[in-house]
């Protein structure tokens, strides 16, 4: 039999979650035997995963045909079909859960795309998931907006475990974890445990490199006389990503040391982990599994859709390398300044971040117009 390299990952002490949910693996059996034997021990969910679940599959119909019976509008039908599906994969995830003494075993479901820049709005939403799924292990993603942050530590205030999504530069992961310090803070003035909340800061990869790349082929295109400028250019494709993902970890392991934070440990709070998000390789020119073999390292999740998951497991070149070439990663980024490259970062993950959030509306209110449809033809007459 050969070898399954993504179960060498643990070793490593990184976790393989699952960047993918849908019905069909549910009833099938097949999320199971993930979880079971191959080595995923969570999941993760966004608009644009349910929005291709759920859009003209018919395994949905039964329960769309419950809500438009029920009188209920599109939007709770929506939930109705979502949260089902959510409770049902915490259940499954709930073993390693419990065997991870709350590590791992979470299942990650976005507070509504439309309000990532509404914290009030954002809170009552994170409220009323985690209450109506009703799962220990359930995690409530919310976008690493400006607004979002503020409500990033209320919700850990309040108990709930939270993944903050759709980060792309160093600063926003530092700001998030400080969101996350505050929260553990304000819930240990109010007296209240700590030690049950756990939450990962989803830093985002390949859409940096089709962003840069993008810019970077622009310029090749133009003509570049001289030759050394065109290496350099050539240098920094593929590259930028990983170098910052690299860069961002580094933080990481300063905020852990910081007396701040080993005050909370010393009552009980889990570490905020790296989670490394967008992972499948969009440029067919480089490794498919670039994002997950060069970013193993301790103390991270690596959220990776169901093609590369089969991709790692077969060819995967398992090795701590997290923390390797960090000089050239900290180079790589400041050479972007350099006037022959001429790479505003601070602008690619502003752009990023926009972009971000508009992928995750326009499924959505795609999948609202499908549903809609669809409960016209399931109504009754």
């Amino acid at each position: 039999m050969s070898t399954n390299h993504l179960l060498e990952i643990k070793q490593y002490g990184q976790s393989i979650w699952m960047d993918n949910l849908t019905r069909d693996i549910l009833q099938s059996g097949e999320l199971k035997d993930l979880v079971e034997n191959q080595g995923i021990s969570g999941i993760t969910s966004n608009p644009a995963i349910f929005e291709k679940a759920i859009a003209g599959n018919v395994i949905y119909d039964a329960d769309i045909e419950a809500g438009v019976r029920a009188g209920l509008p599109t939007y709770k039908i929506y939930e109705s079909l979502v949260f089902k599906d959510i409770r049902n994969a915490c259940d499954i995830l709930r073993p390693v859960y419990e065997a991870s003494d709350g590590l791992d075993g979470y299942v990650s479901i976005e507070v509504p795309p439309t309000i990532a820049h509404d914290t009030e709005a954002t809170i009552t939403e994170a409220r009323r998931y985690f209450q109506e799924i009703g799962r220990e292990n359930l995690m409530i993603k919310i976008p690493g907006t400006e607004p979002g942050l503020p409500a990033v530590e209320q919700v850990i205030a309040e108990g709930m475990n939270v993944n903050i999504t759709l980060l792309f530069s160093v600063e926003s992961y530092i700001n998030t974890a400080l969101a996350y310090i505050r929260g553990l803070e304000k819930r240990v003035a109010e007296g209240k445990d700590i030690s049950k909340i756990a939450s990962v800061a989803s830093f985002f990869l390949s859409r940096i490199d089709s962003n840069i790349d993008g810019k970077i082929d622009a310029k090749l295109k133009k003509g570049v006389d001289d030759i050394s400028v065109e290496a350099k250019l050539r240098a920094v494709k593929g590259k930028v990503a990983i170098a910052n993902a690299k860069i961002a970890y580094q933080e990481y392991k300063k905020i852990i040391r910081s007396e701040r934070w080993q005050d909370l440990a010393a009552k009980g709070a889990t570490v905020q982990r790296l989670l490394w998000a967008s992972t499948s390789t969009k440029d067919p020119n480089y490794r498919d599994v670039m994002y997950i073999e060069e970013l193993i390292g301790h103390d991270t999740v690596n959220t990776v859709p169901p093609a590369t998951i089969k991709a790692c497991a077969d060819h995967c070149n398992v090795g701590d390398r997290l923390e390797t070439d960090l000089d050239n990663a900290y180079t790589l980024i400041e050479n972007l300044k350099d006037p022959d490259i001429n790479i505003d970062l601070d602008n690619v993950m502003d752009e990023l971040l926009v972009d971000g959030i508009d992928k995750f509306i326009q499924p959505f209110q795609s999948l609202m117009n499908s549903l809609e449809d669809k409960i016209k033809v399931l109504s009754p007459v």
